[in-house]
């Protein structure tokens, strides 16, 4: 149902930097990129997040309560995500760890304060 999750930047190439060296942990590069917005996909027919300077030329903000959560394939592979956005610079929001029966989840905040989660289920 998800095409793609935008997420607002005030520094566009720090950002892009940032998932540059976080998403190529899942497997995904960019497949679109303009001056104004950079995009990362693992596959064409799969969902993209992005990063984007606001368009209405105003600062980017966090949206309150919003959150990506990117799915992984393993507990394993959410401690290793979690701990390498870390390591880019990303600030904890909840290490990972179970959260109910069959969710496995680690959050964290990137650079610009936006609210990720890594998460397996089963």
């Amino acid at each position: 149902m998800i095409g793609y999750v935008t997420l607002g930047t005030n520094d566009l190439e720090r950002a892009a930097q940032f998932y540059d060296q976080l998403l190529k942990e899942i497997g995904a590069s960019r497949f679109m990129e303009t001056d104004q917005f950079v995009a990362w996909t693992v596959a064409p027919d799969k969902p993209a997040l992005s990063v984007t300077k606001a368009f209405d030329g105003k600062p980017a903000t966090v949206g309150n309560g919003v959150m990506v959560a990117l799915a992984m394939r393993s507990p394993e592979q959410v401690d290793s995500f979690y701990a390498r956005a870390i390591e880019l610079g990303a600030t904890d929001e909840g290490a990972p760890g179970p959260r109910g029966e069959g969710f496995y989840a680690g959050y964290f905040r990137d650079l610009d304060g936006n609210k990720l989660n890594a998460f397996c289920m089963g």
